[in-house]
């Protein structure tokens, strides 16, 4: 399933690409793409646990940006 969610704060091009890298490695990601310009997430995933996936989805961001934020709402 692909999902779509805002993003804040993702300071630089660099960062977004850390923080995609990152989240790709993550299990059950089959794809994703953070995009500084218009700060929005495009995950692509089989993951049911999605509360857990989320979790760890910001684990990798925070790591790369320590202001990043994520509207998971969505």
């Amino acid at each position: 399933m692909i999902k779509k969610y805002n993003m804040e704060n993702v300071d630089c091009a660099n960062c977004a690409a850390k923080m995609e890298e990152g989240i790709k490695k993550l299990e059950g990601v089959n794809d994703a793409r953070v995009n500084f310009l218009t700060q929005k997430l495009v995950l692509d995933t089989e993951r049911e646990d999605m509360d857990v996936l989320f979790d760890e989805v910001m684990k990798v961001c925070k790591k790369v940006d320590g202001d990043v934020e994520i509207d998971f709402q969505r």
